[in-house]
């Protein structure tokens, strides 16, 4: 991988050099990155604001084209409150982040000699300060490898007085070409305040209301089963599943139908590849996302569609999560081609969860009847005719607000040793 990286570097700077002369014209971007970027928190007596430029953004700043180099700038600002120095840890961000001046010599084949010397200034005065002195505000940019569609960014600091103050945002980046942006929670719910319900009423919707099974377009066929449900708001789901290592997906259009067709054929991964559509409710998943690996052959995916009512005051979703082994040409597919999943969609749930509690994201969870039950002997089919076996049970999580929930102290609810779920067992899922 580090040898592949290295590769990727090598031919990105003989494209520019390729390219011919470059230009250095840095503009200030006015203000920051815009309000609508940014993410902020609060922790330790310390604010923090991140956001991730986009490459028209970060042209602009400084002046040259990280994109052609394959690096990307993240804006950070902090306010430190307390009375003592914060250092900050850029390899917990990004082990792999480039200092100033290596990111600036990238561009010195293509720059005159004037321009080396003023584009390494440039990335010098940008970059984030590493000391945040206290009551102070410092302000600056990570240069790191660029990532398609965003990253979950964790940034660390360590105080004087030996504590470490953490901040962990998802950081997309919006730029029209993720299913993610065509998230309107509005416009799905008719504009309606969904009704509250207790714990009882919404496992009652989950076990009697929620079919098996997401479906086809026309409601016809099942497809891969229905063995999520979530409770949290939409930025916080994406949140814990970013953290916990899950990326944001491409939309369907043309260019991404090509480029995952192109990555079948020559193995290589697409980390961002789109996900076929699903149906519940009659619509299509409103948001996907996925785990992927070095080639587009295998990854595990997962489609979450919003439920109209609310738990808790928040939002509830039903989902559905499996694991991809293989890939196979379609006509049902709007791709062209369609991922063959692991038989055993168990796993691929217990694999989310997982994730999930080593990320800290989970309050409680809990395993919710309503699936159909299926074995290796009498499996279950897709809408490819993959076949699949299941317990038959929903995975229940309610994720912890402040992502900051260590697996010991994670409320399991025992469904099978209750009469009901408001009396609930505590104790540790093995």
């Amino acid at each position: 991988m580090i040898f592949a990286n290295k590769q990727r570097y090598i031919i990105a700077l003989l494209l520019v050099m390729l390219s011919g002369c470059a230009s250095f014209n840095p503009e200030p971007l006015v203000d920051g990155p815009h309000p609508s970027q940014r993410e902020s928190g609060e922790s330790g007596g310390m604010l923090a604001e991140a956001a991730i430029l986009s490459d028209e953004q970060a042209r602009k700043v400084f002046g040259v084209d990280l994109a052609d180099v394959g690096l990307q700038a993240t804006w950070l600002r902090v306010e430190n409150r307390t009375d003592h120095e914060h250092w900050l840890l850029v390899s917990a961000f990004d082990a792999n982040y480039f200092a100033p001046d290596e990111a600036a010599a990238l561009f010195h084949p293509v720059l005159s000699n004037e321009d080396d010397v003023r584009v390494t200034e440039h990335f010098r005065d940008l970059s984030i300060p590493l000391k945040a002195p206290p009551n102070e505000i410092t302000e600056g940019y990570i240069l790191a490898p660029r990532k398609e569609g965003g990253r979950y960014a964790s940034f660390e600091f360590f105080g004087a007085h030996e504590e470490t103050v953490k901040f962990g945002f998802a950081l997309p980046l919006p730029n029209g070409e993720f299913d993610y942006e065509q998230l309107n929670v509005h416009r799905l719910l008719d504009g309606e305040h969904p009704a509250e319900v207790d714990l009882d009423e919404l496992v009652k919707i989950l076990q009697t209301e929620v079919p098996c099974c997401s479906k086809n377009a026309e409601g016809s066929r099942d497809g891969d089963p229905l063995n999520l449900a979530f409770v949290g708001e939409p930025h916080t789901v994406m949140s814990a599943l970013s953290r916990a290592g899950w990326s944001f997906t491409h939309k369907i259009d043309s260019n991404t139908i090509w480029r995952m067709v192109a990555a079948t054929l020559s193995g290589e991964a697409y980390p961002v590849a789109p996900i076929s559509p699903l149906y519940f409710s009659e619509r299509p998943q409103d948001i996907a996302m996925q785990r992927a690996r070095a080639t587009i052959v295998q990854r595990n995916h997962l489609r979450l569609w919003l439920l109209p009512v609310f738990h808790k005051g928040q939002h509830t979703w039903v989902g559905q999560v499996s694991r991809d082994i293989g890939i196979k040409a379609t006509t049902l597919s709007p791709t062209l081609t369609t991922h063959v999943i692991d038989p055993n969609v168990d796993e691929a749930r217990e694999h989310l969860l997982q994730t999930l509690l080593i990320a800290g994201a989970v309050e409680r969870f809990g395993f919710v009847e309503g699936g159909t039950l299926s074995t290796p002997e009498n499996p279950s089919v897709n809408l490819t005719n993959d076949p699949y076996y299941s317990d038959g049970m929903r995975l229940f999580i309610e994720f912890a607000p402040d992502f900051n929930v260590a697996p010991k102290n994670v409320e399991f609810i025992d469904w099978h040793k209750v009469d009901s779920p408001m009396n609930k067992v505590r104790h540790h899922h093995p």
